[in-house]
């Protein structure tokens, strides 16, 4: 019988560190990414109650000022682009207007918009 001690094996490496490591790059490019691309003019839309529609892609934003923009365009090139695009839609497309933009601005926009052979326009709230 052999009662000699037996040799006890090597311990291996702990990958803990390295998965700490990837654990903090992960958070890192998480909280310094955008997920979405930033809106060209910040709008806060009016409240309103109800349902909440389907999103869309197609969006025409008119800041509080009456400025509009639609993609990277502003003021009749971002109409102009918006009624082409927006006359082969299934959806309606959305026109996000602040709160703060004058009633008249927005009937004015929805007119030019009509004008341009784009008759169905979606106006975006918040809801209450």
């Amino acid at each position: 019988m052999d009662f000699a001690t037996p040799q006890k094996r090597p311990r291996g490496e702990s990958i803990v560190p390295m998965i700490n490591v990837v654990f903090l790059l992960l958070v890192f490019f998480l909280m310094t990414s955008q997920l979405t691309p930033p809106e060209p003019i910040e709008v806060t839309p009016p409240n309103a109650t109800g349902d909440e529609g389907p999103p869309v892609q197609l969006t025409l934003f008119m800041g509080p000022d009456g400025g509009i923009a639609f993609r990277d365009l502003t003021g009749d090139a971002a109409l102009d682009a918006y009624a082409a695009e927006g006359t082969g839609a299934t959806e309606p497309p959305m026109l996000r207007a602040d709160a703060q933009a004058e009633a008249r601005a927005v009937a004015r926009v929805l007119k030019n918009l009509a004008a341009r052979g784009l008759t169905n326009v979606a106006l975006v709230v918040a809801p209450e």
